[in-house]
């Protein structure tokens, strides 16, 4: 097995192999849902994380900035103005790595914080981003910058802000986008039951004029930063480096914030997770506790699960060992995209663009080639109504204009 093979393996099996366990409502694909509590609203729940060189999707700028975004609250509906919890910590967490071929630590170096003030008359919130060193102490916090509202005008220009962070400039936007993430859910959910036996076979996805796109019309709430490489590098000589983002709570009793939620990779932490309480557990602890010892009752059930769906005891070891610590690795030295380039664990080095088809990258490879895709894709296709996504924005913070 190669090391696309094994990533095409790992990805996919991960993702259909959970579905046999939790019931549609509690995984919709990349991490739309997961770790159902009672207590986390959707502006707390994470949807993707995309990290990638900005000159990849805009040739005009400079392969030495970087864009992050932080996709929240799923599911957004059209025309309706939505708001960031002024109780939680949206976070960038970042590691520098020496060696594409490392093991993720998931210690961070930097921390990227936002923290959302309550919204005022005309639906703005005001926030502070702080950056915070490794030892947890303030690298230098910002002067506060100013939300996107979702005016009567949506296409009217975006709130941009340049943040000055010793001697960088970040420059920042939050607000409501369309959610770019593209998939027929409804059919990963009948072809996966058929490759599991848990239904019908199903000989694959709906033709392209019948496929359904799950995240049509929908926004999310978007947090977009573009960061200097040198600000990540803080002196080093590091091209490659390590990215995860979380939500933590603030308790209305203590005051102290509580991890809530954990993302990296599409597909890795809702699919290597099976049962809802294994999986808050999951989005509570940091990457650097995935392998440890606290962590093995979730590691054994991710095994399981792999094993579920055909792999070997020594082929669900080595997926899982690819893929956790789950972090987002970007090597900025060659150009981004999820399946440009992969470690010699089968892991992938290049970050996540923004119409990147993690879907398809990864079914012609699980199925050797019985299913190559789900004919959905993210511009769609003419006369199907079903699917397509609103253009992507020529200039930061590049996603479509919201629904």
């Amino acid at each position: 097995m190669n090391v696309k093979q094994k990533i095409g393996l790992g990805v996919l099996a991960l993702g259909l192999a959970v579905t046999a366990v939790i019931a549609p409502q509690y995984i919709k694909a990349s991490d739309h849902d997961d770790g159902e509590v009672t207590t986390k609203g959707r502006n707390r729940n994470l949807t993707d994380l995309f990290v990638f060189r900005e000159n990849d999707q805009n040739p005009n700028r400079s392969a030495d900035d970087l864009i992050f975004v932080m996709n929240t609250n799923p599911r957004s509906l059209p025309r309706q103005q939505y708001y960031f919890s002024p109780t939680a910590r949206y976070e960038f967490h970042v590691t520098r790595v020496s060696n594409n071929d490392a093991n993720p630590t998931g210690r961070e170096d930097i921390v990227l914080r936002f923290e959302f003030d309550d919204p005022t008359a005309n639906g703005q919130q005001e926030f502070k981003l702080t950056a915070l060193k490794k030892d947890g102490t303030t690298l230098v916090a910002t002067t506060k910058g100013k939300t996107t509202p979702l005016r009567p005008d949506p296409a009217a220009p975006p709130v941009i802000n340049q943040l000055s962070l010793g001697g960088a400039t970040l420059t920042t936007f939050a607000g409501l986008r369309e959610d770019p993430f593209f998939l027929d859910v409804t059919q990963f959910f009948r072809v996966r039951g058929g490759f599991l036996d848990i239904g019908p076979d199903v000989p694959g996805f709906r033709a392209p004029d019948r496929a359904i796109d799950f995240t049509k019309d929908y926004n999310v709430n978007s947090i977009v930063v573009r960061v200097p490489r040198s600000f990540l590098r803080q002196g080093t000589p590091a091209t490659t480096f390590d990215v995860w983002e979380t939500i933590s709570v603030k308790s209305p009793v203590t005051g102290k914030f509580t991890q809530f939620e954990r993302l990296a990779r599409p597909l890795i932490n809702e699919g290597l997770v099976v049962t809802n309480a294994f999986l808050n557990a999951f989005n509570r602890i940091p990457p650097s506790a995935d392998l440890s010892d606290a962590a093995a009752p979730v590691r054994a059930e991710a095994l399981r699960t792999l094993q579920a769906f055909g792999n070997t005891p020594a082929e669900a070891g080595a997926i899982a060992n690819a893929f956790l610590p789950d972090v987002m690795r970007i090597d900025t030295t060659g150009a981004s995209g999820y399946a440009n380039a992969f470690n010699a664990k089968g892991s992938p080095i290049r970050g996540r663009l923004l119409k990147d088809d993690v879907v398809d990258i990864t079914l012609g490879v699980v199925t050797k080639g019985a299913v190559t895709t789900d004919n959905v894709t993210y511009e769609g296709v003419e006369g199907n109504p079903a699917q397509g996504h609103s253009p992507l924005q020529p200039n930061f913070p590049y996603l479509a204009l919201p629904n």
